[in-house]
């Protein structure tokens, strides 16, 4: 059906059809727009004073017929024609400019967020006729940054472009480029990394070090990293709007699926962003979320997971998803009923208290096992530290067991407790737990109720960490941090450095000797002699004492 995009009121109704018969035409494909419907739109341009514009596909087929104000037209959603592989969406803009005037900023922003092949303006002269016509197109990466180019032509008729052999030109090139980069057959995220923050430069670029760390776990491709240092955060873009626009296109140049902020974004925030682009936009919380659901196996942690993730989800519902949708009938179900954003809400609340429920459910468990723990008299060693510190590794080096371990942050979420016995035939139960993070989101403390429980019950916290890591005592800083946000600074507290073989023995010497940690290597069962020692001696003091 031929609709016209933009507002007809006030039109007669032959003007109106008159807008509709454009979408009969078809051009031949060599052609940017014939001189017959160049004339046609100039002509009802000048007697409407407004501007018209045409989004035509490269069969020729006029996908859109716009009708603006006499400043400006407002390009429609266009999400529905996907990006080929060169990046180009295979769609052009032709527009009347009723002064004649040049290409604006916003049409070149329309070009490059919209990857339109072509950015055509004709200009209205006096008589209504076609005057002079600016042509604009992208250009694929050059030494000088450039990334696009305008044609100027004195005279409409003047324009003599064979439509078809250049947009198969640009898109060869722009194909070839891309390849050079990013592999077009990787069916993964392609992600650029953004941070807006106050903070010294060090600080920023540790933290984007870690999101990328989180970007690799969440099998995501990192492409770039973006950083603005602003004195000020935008209420709505963090950046400026400008800037903003700046990080999209230069991401679509990338052939970038995906923008990671490494701050947490508001949810009028994403909505403001995403407006803008049709990429994914996420923050640094949700790429958190899906690293945990894709960790998660037991029943404890998938439900902790989905919680979590509800929580966040809810003041970010938009109303465009169908996911939660369903029929109301029956008394009280009857009348103009819910809009679809409430029926979303409304399920996800209702989502959330069963979640809930179901993790009440979980703990009474986890609480008649530990009380028998406790009733047993078998102290309890909850292992602590940053993310990837090795605190599976070491559990299962100490008790020969085969928690599973890998390279990537947050490895393991689930709770593991295994007992570890001593030769002087005594035991403790030793417990790993979901490794902390800087940042780590408030929403998700409430969710790993499991892991704080038992590092509640723990006779000791074995602080693990990585001392092969740069910044390793920001990241001892920021467990200590959560440690005190828990609520559980009273414990007593053993520190380990592990990872000992990555680093200069010496080196490792001195360190552990200025922070009073004992030094090991989870890979070397040799090197546990002094932590069992400690560990002896901190539960049955008087056997080590007359020993």
């Amino acid at each position: 059906m031929a609709v016209i995009q933009g507002s007809t009121t006030g039109l007669k109704a032959s003007q109106v059809r008159a807008l509709e018969r454009i979408y009969r035409r078809r051009l031949p494909p060599e052609r940017v727009i014939s001189g017959e419907l160049a004339r046609y739109l100039t002509e009802l341009s000048f007697e409407l004073r407004r501007q018209i514009g045409l989004i035509i596909d490269r069969q020729g087929v006029i996908q859109h017929v716009i009708l603006g104000d006499d400043r400006e037209i407002v390009i429609p959603d266009l999400s529905r024609f996907g990006l080929g592989r060169s990046g180009l969406r295979g769609l052009r803009c032709v527009h009347t400019h009723l002064r004649g005037e040049p290409l604006s900023q916003d049409d070149i922003n329309d070009l490059s967020l919209l990857r339109l092949d072509l950015m055509v303006a004709i200009g209205v002269d006096e008589a209504g006729l076609p005057g002079p016509a600016d042509v604009a197109h992208l250009l694929p990466p050059n030494p000088e940054g450039r990334t696009y180019e305008v044609q100027h032509f004195d005279d409409f008729y003047r324009l003599d472009l064979d439509f078809a052999a250049f947009v198969q030109s640009l898109d060869d090139e722009l194909e070839r480029r891309a390849e050079e980069t990013v592999d077009l057959e990787d069916g993964r995220e392609r992600a650029i990394l953004v941070s807006v923050s106050r903070e010294n430069r060090q600080q920023v670029e540790d933290s984007l070090d870690e999101l990328e760390e989180l970007a690799r776990t969440a099998d995501v491709q990192v492409l770039d990293r973006v950083v603005q240092r602003a004195h000020k955060i935008h209420p709505r873009y963090l950046m400026g709007e400008g800037k903003m626009r700046e990080v999209i296109i230069r991401a679509l140049q990338q052939r970038a699926t995906l923008l990671v902020f490494d701050q947490d974004l508001a949810p009028a925030q994403v909505a403001a962003i995403a407006a803008l682009t049709e990429l994914k936009v996420i923050d640094r919380t949700q790429l958190i979320l899906d690293i945990f659901a894709r960790r998660a196996h037991t029943r404890d942690g998938k439900v902790q997971v989905e919680l979590a993730q509800l929580k966040y989800i809810l003041p970010r519902l938009t109303g465009r998803g169908t996911a939660f949708s369903r029929l109301m009938g029956g008394i009280g179900g009857r009348g103009p009923g819910e809009t679809k954003l409430e029926i979303d809400r409304r399920r996800i609340r209702d989502r959330i208290r069963r979640l809930e429920k179901q993790l009440n459910e979980l703990t009474r468990g986890r609480v008649q096992r530990r009380q028998r723990r406790i009733r047993a008299g078998v102290p309890v060693v909850s292992i602590v530290g940053y993310t990837n510190a090795g605190k599976s590794t070491l559990l299962n080096a100490l008790t020969q067991s085969a928690t599973f371990t890998e390279d990537l942050l947050f490895a393991t979420l689930d709770t593991a407790s295994r007992r570890l016995r001593f030769p002087s035939e005594r035991e403790i139960i030793i417990t790993d737990t979901v490794g902390f993070i800087r940042q780590l989101p408030k929403s998700l403390f409430g969710a790993f109720r499991a892991t704080l429980e038992e590092l509640e019950d723990a006779d000791l916290l074995l602080h693990l960490v990585d001392i092969s890591t740069p910044g390793f005592e920001g990241r001892m800083a920021s467990v200590d941090r959560i440690l005190q946000e828990l609520e559980l600074q009273h414990l007593p507290r053993l520190l380990v450095f592990n990872k000992i073989d990555r680093v200069d023995p010496v080196e490792a010497e001195n360190v552990c000797r200025r922070f009073g940690a004992l030094p090991i290597s989870a890979l070397d069962r040799r090197s546990f002699v002094p932590l069992l020692e400690e560990m002896e001696r901190r539960f049955w003091p008087e056997e080590k004492s007359t020993s």
